[in-house]
């Protein structure tokens, strides 16, 4: 499916305080942008999802597009309150290790005010991506309802 198919079947199932939930087929997504946007002209956006898969048995995995491309050598960090998660990242996306680290990380942003995102760009210089997390909670459940109704649907 091209782009702007897949585009086309996205729908919006509502929107929690800085989040907003969509079905994408029988895909789920809560998704929210960065504090401070994408610098106009990048090349893609920033933002940090949390997927439902109800096919792959999955309700809610951590997703993260990174602001700028980061240096391959360099980790990239979750912080969320007082945790702290090591994400597994290829230039410009980030996501949980395994999926006991999935779970932590989102049943953490589940009961915080802010995460962030701290990276190295490729450039050397260091950046962080800051979330509100006011409306994730709901938002994530939102995801799973509605991916978990339209599989009962079919």
């Amino acid at each position: 499916m091209g782009a702007a198919a897949g585009a086309a079947s996205r729908t919006l199932v509502g929107v929690y305080g800085s989040w907003g939930t969509f079905r994408e087929g029988g895909r789920c997504f809560a998704l929210a942008a960065p504090e401070r946007r994408t610098p106009p002209g990048a090349r893609w956006r920033a933002f940090v999802g949390v997927g439902s898969f109800p096919d792959l048995r999955q309700d809610a995995t951590l997703f993260v597009r990174l602001s700028r491309a980061r240096d391959r050598s360099a980790g990239v960090t979750l912080s969320v309150g007082e945790r702290r998660f090591r994400l597994v990242a290829n230039g410009t996306d980030a996501w949980a290790p395994d999926a006991p680290s999935d779970r932590a990380a989102v049943a953490a942003l589940r009961g915080a005010r802010s995460m962030s995102v701290e990276a190295v760009a490729a450039g050397g210089r260091p950046f962080a991506d800051t979330y509100r997390l006011d409306g994730a909670a709901t938002a994530i459940d939102a995801a799973v309802l509605a991916c978990r109704n339209a599989v009962r649907a079919q």
